[in-house]
C-alpha cells in the first residue's frame, strides 16, 4: 500500500522513542545538535528531554565527563559517541585565520596541553596572552580561545567538560591513535550518510542531500567522497517512495508497514530531529515553521524561540516558553484551522507540567 503523509508523520515520531538514560539516547541518535540559546533551555537539553525519562535541564553537562560522548562537528556542532567521532577523524583542515594572524600560537597552546589534563580558556589566555580576535558570530574572543577551538576541530584537543557553559579542554590521545590508524575512507563517509538517514528519516531525498553537504564541515577534505556515498545510498542502499511528488528515503531495515501511533501532546525544540527539516515539516503539516531568534523583533511571526507543538503525529501550533521567578510562562499559538479542544488543552497542561519538572520549577 502506498505511503501517505499521515503515515510519514507517524513514522517520523520513531525518533521520540523514550530511552532509559542519556547514554542510551546518545548511542541511539548518533548525533545531538547543540545550541547555546536558552529559551527556556539549551537545544541539546530540549532534545534529550523528549527522549530520556526524568531528564532535567543541565543533565548532559553534568554527566558528560562520565559518558562515552565528545563534542564535535558533523552537519552542525553537537555531541557524538566516540564510535561516531571515529568517522570524523583524522580531519584535514586548511590554515585558519588564527594561524595566519598568530603563527606561533597553536604550537604554544599544544605545548601547554601536553602539561595538563584539563585547562580553562581563561588560564590559557592568562599564560599566553595575545589579545582578542573576531569570532564566527561577529563578537570578540581571546586569540588563545580561538586557538583552542582550532586544535579541537583538528582533533588535537578534546572538550573535557563545561564549567557554567564554558568549554574546558584537554589532550585527545584517542584521536591521536586514529591519526595513526584511521578507518577506511569508504567506511567513514558511508557511516556518516547512513547515520544522517536514520536520525532524520523519513526525509525527502533532497533534504538528506543538504545534510550531507552540511557534513562537509565535519569531513572537510572528504566532501567529494560524501557526495558519492550519498548517491550510492539513495540509489542502492536506502529504501524510498514518492509521496505527493516528493521522494522520501529511510533505512532499509525499517518496517514502514506498521508506523507507530503517537499519542498526547509534545512541545519540541527547533533543532529536534522531528522538526529540523523544514521542507518535510511544510509538506507533512501544511504550514511553514521558522526559527526567528536572529530575525528582527518587528518582523517575527512566531516569536524569538518558537517550539513546535504536536498533538499525536500532527504539528498543531507553537509555544514560546520563558522561565522566571520560579514560574513557567507559555505563549501558545495554533496553526490555521486547528481547533483548541478540551483534549488539546489537557494535553498542553500535562506537557507544560513536564517542562516545569524539567526546568526544576515544580511547586
Amino acid at each position: 500500500m502506498p505511503l501517505t503523509p499521515a503515515a510519514l508523520r507517524a513514522l517520523a515520531h520513531r525518533t521520540l522513542t523514550r530511552q532509559p538514560s542519556v547514554q542510551v539516547a546518545l548511542n541511539d541518535m548518533g548525533f545531538l545538535q547543540a545550541d547555546p540559546i536558552r529559551a527556556p533551555a539549551r537545544a541539546q537539553d530540549l532534545t534529550l528531554m523528549q527522549r530520556v525519562r526524568g531528564y532535567r535541564a543541565g543533565d548532559l553537562e553534568r554527566l558528560y565527563p562520565t559518558l562515552d560522548a565528545e563534542e564535535d562537528m558533523l552537519p552542525n556542532y553537537g555531541f557524538v559517541p566516540r564510535r561516531v567521532q571515529a568517522l570524523l577523524h583524522p580531519r584535514e583542515v586548511g590554515q585558519t585565520r588564527i594561524e595566519r594572524e598568530h603563527p606561533d600560537l597553536l604550537d604554544e597552546v599544544r605545548a601547554l596541553l601536553r602539561e595538563v589534563d584539563e585547562v580553562h580558556p581563561r588560564e590559557v589566555a592568562a599564560r599566553l596572552g595575545r589579545g582578542r580576535v573576531a569570532n564566527a558570530w561577529g563578537g570578540q574572543s581571546a586569540a588563545t580561545t580561538r586557538a583552542l577551538d582550532a586544535l579541537h576541530h583538528r582533533g588535537e584537543a578534546r572538550v573535557t567538560r563545561r564549567a557554567s557553559g564554558v568549554r574546558l579542554y584537554g589532550p585527545a590521545p584517542h584521536l591521536a591513535a586514529l591519526r595513526e590508524r584511521p578507518l577506511p575512507v569508504e567506511d567513514r563517509v558511508r557511516g556518516a550518510v547512513h547515520l544522517l538517514a536514520a536520525l532524520y528519516a523519513p526525509l525527502p531525498e533532497a533534504s538528506l542531500g543538504y545534510l550531507v553537504s552540511l557534513s562537509g564541515f565535519g569531513l572537510p577534505h572528504l566532501r567529494g567522497e560524501l557526495r558519492t556515498a550519498f548517491r550510492r545510498a539513495v540509489r542502492e542502499e536506502l529504501h524510498g517512495e514518492t509521496v505527493d511528488g516528493l521522494r522520501y528515503v529511510w533505512p532499509a531495515d525499517w518496517d514502514v508497514s506498521t508506523p507507530p501511533a503517537p499519542r498526547g501532546v509534545r512541545i519540541v525544540g527547533p533543532f529536534d530531529p522531528l522538526v529540523w527539516d523544514r521542507r518535510r515539516f511544510a509538506h507533512l503539516h501544511g504550514w511553514t515553521y521558522r526559527l526567528e531568534a536572529y530575525t528582527p523583533a518587528e518582523k517575527r511571526q512566531f516569536g524569538y524561540y518558537a517550539l513546535p507543538i504536536f498533538q499525536a503525529e500532527r504539528a498543531v501550533g507553537w509555544a514560546n516558553l520563558r522561565a522566571g521567578g520560579g514560574e513557567l510562562r507559555a505563549d501558545v499559538n495554533f496553526a490555521p484551522g486547528v481547533r483548541e479542544t478540551a483534549a488539546l488543552r489537557r494535553g498542553l497542561e500535562t506537557e507544560l507540567e513536564r517542562y516545569r519538572r524539567f526546568l526544576g520549577l515544580e511547586a
